[in-house]
C-alpha cells in the first residue's frame, strides 16, 4: 500500500465569541481536513488546525508524501522533517504556549497514515495503539464566559450574554441537561478573580456531585493564585495553568496540595523532564494533534505513569475527524485519570456522514469501525470550504477580535 495523492482542504465553522484571558474567539475557526488516497483505492482521514502556519507546513509535506508506506512512520517523521527544514512554530503571535510545526505537521499525516493502516487490517485505530482499556470515553462540560455574537453572517450565537457567576450556572445547567456531563471545566481569566471564586462556588453548590477545574490561561500571579486555591481548595479536581511559565508553576506547586496541570508550559517530551525536576504540575494534558500524533500522546501517558503524574486530555475547537482521533486515543490510554476536554458542545456543524456524535451520560463510544470508524461527508467539506473562502479568515487572532467588545482592551498576561 502506497500514498498516490494528498488533498487538503481549509475550512471554516461558525464560532461564537468564548472568551479567555488573550481575548475572544472570532465569527468562525479554521481547520484543515486531510485525505490520502493510496494505490489500494483506500482512503485515510485527518484534521487539524486550519490557521495559516499549520496550513502552510501541510501544503509543503503534501507533495512529498506521494509514495510513502503508511506503515512507516519513520519515514513519514523524515519527511516532514526534510519539507520543513526551519521547523517554528504554528501558533498565532497572540497564542500563550506554541507549538513546533514538524510535530503537529507530522501528528495530522500520522493519525490518516493510522486510519488507512486499521482500514486495511479491519481493526479499528485502537488496536493499533496497544488496544483498548475503556470503550466508554467520558466527557467534561466545557464552560465559557461569552458576549454575545456581533456578527452573526456566518452562523448564529448559542446563549447570548454569559459574563456573570448566575450565567454561567445557567450556562452550565443547559449543558449538563443537554449532555449529561459529569464534570466540567470553567475557562478563567476572564472576570476579576473574586467573581471567578464566585463562580466556581455556585457551580459547585449547583452540581455537589461533579468533578470542577478552573483554567485561567496563566492570568493570575502566584499570590493570586493562592488566594483562589483557598477559596476553592476542596471545590477542584485540579487547577489548570494558574500561573504563566514553568517557574511561577513550581513556585505555586511548592506551596500548596492542590494538583496543578498543564497544557501551556508542558508541550513537548522535554519538558517533562524540566517538569518533574521542579514538581511544577501534577497533570498534564494529553493531546494528538501535536503531542506528535496518536502514538505520542501514548508515548506521553507512559512518561506520566513512569513519572507519577496525572493524564487529562486538551482540546480544540475541532469537528468528527479529530474527535473520533480522540477517542481511540483514550481509549487506549490507560492512566487517563480525568473527563476529556471538549468544544464540541459550542457549534453545530460536522463533516461526517451520519452527523454529529451523541454524547450520552456525558459520555462517548469509541468507534469500532475499521481506522477512524467515520467517512467523510463531501458536501458538508465543500459547503465549509465555502465558508472559507467567504469568511477571509486566514489566522486566529483573540486579542484583536476582542476589540470588537471591549475598544479599550489591552492584553496583559498575567492580568491580576
Amino acid at each position: 500500500m502506497k500514498i498516490n495523492t494528498i488533498k487538503i482542504t481549509p475550512i471554516a465553522i461558525p464560532d461564537v465569541p468564548l472568551a479567555n484571558t488573550k481575548g475572544v474567539h472570532g465569527s468562525v475557526f479554521l481547520r484543515a481536513i486531510i485525505e490520502l488516497k493510496t494505490d489500494t483505492g483506500l482512503v485515510g482521514l485527518g484534521e487539524t488546525y486550519g490557521a495559516k502556519r499549520t496550513l502552510t507546513g501541510l501544503q509543503k509535506v503534501g507533495p512529498t508524501l506521494k509514495g510513502l508506506d503508511p506503515h512507516n512512520l519513520r519515514d513519514l517523521r523524515m519527511r516532514v522533517e526534510k519539507a520543513l527544514p526551519d521547523g517554528g512554530g504554528v501558533n498565532a503571535p497572540t497564542a500563550l504556549a506554541d507549538h513546533k510545526a514538524v510535530d503537529v505537521v507530522y501528528s495530522a499525516f500520522e493519525i490518516a497514515c493510522l486510519d488507512l493502516r486499521g482500514k486495511e487490517a479491519g481493526r479499528p485505530l485502537y488496536d493499533l495503539l496497544g488496544g483498548a482499556v475503556r470503550k466508554t470515553i467520558p466527557f467534561g462540560g466545557y464552560l465559557f464566559y461569552k458576549f454575545a455574537k456581533q456578527d452573526c453572517r456566518f452562523g448564529p450565537d448559542i446563549l447570548g450574554e454569559v459574563m456573570s457567576p448566575d450565567t454561567l450556572v445557567a450556562e452550565a445547567k443547559q449543558f449538563v441537561a443537554a449532555y449529561g456531563f459529569k464534570s466540567l471545566k470553567l475557562k478563567g481569566g476572564v472576570l476579576e478573580p473574586d467573581l471567578e471564586i464566585e463562580t466556581m462556588l455556585k457551580l459547585h453548590e449547583a452540581f455537589p456531585g461533579h468533578g470542577l477545574r478552573i483554567d485561567p490561561m496563566g492570568a493570575w500571579t502566584v499570590p493570586t493564585a493562592m488566594r483562589v486555591i483557598d477559596a476553592l481548595k476542596d471545590k477542584l479536581e485540579y487547577l489548570e495553568d494558574p500561573v504563566r511559565g514553568m517557574d511561577a508553576m513550581a513556585e505555586l506547586s511548592a506551596q500548596t496540595a492542590m494538583p496543578l496541570a498543564t497544557n501551556l508550559v508542558v508541550v513537548e517530551f522535554e519538558q517533562i523532564i524540566e517538569a518533574v525536576k521542579k514538581d511544577a504540575v501534577q497533570i498534564i494534558l494529553s493531546d494528538h494533534h501535536y503531542w506528535r500524533g496518536a502514538t505520542g500522546a501514548i508515548h506521553l501517558g507512559e512518561m506520566c505513569r513512569a513519572a507519577g503524574l496525572g493524564v487529562s486530555m486538551h482540546s480544540n475547537s475541532h469537528l468528527g475527524i479529530s474527535l473520533a482521533a480522540m477517542c481511540h486515543v483514550a481509549a487506549a490510554t490507560p492512566n487517563l485519570t480525568y473527563d476529556c476536554d471538549t468544544h464540541y458542545p459550542w457549534y453545530d456543524k460536522e463533516i461526517i456522514k451520519g452527523g454529529r456524535f451523541s454524547f450520552q451520560n456525558g459520555t462517548l463510544q469509541v468507534p469500532e469501525s475499521p481506522g477512524l470508524g467515520v467517512e467523510l461527508d463531501h458536501e458538508a467539506v465543500a459547503e465549509l470550504h465555502d465558508l472559507y473562502n467567504a469568511a477571509l479568515v486566514k489566522d486566529r487572532d483573540d486579542t484583536d477580535e476582542m476589540l470588537k467588545y471591549v475598544p479599550d482592551y489591552v492584553r496583559q498576561v498575567p492580568r491580576w
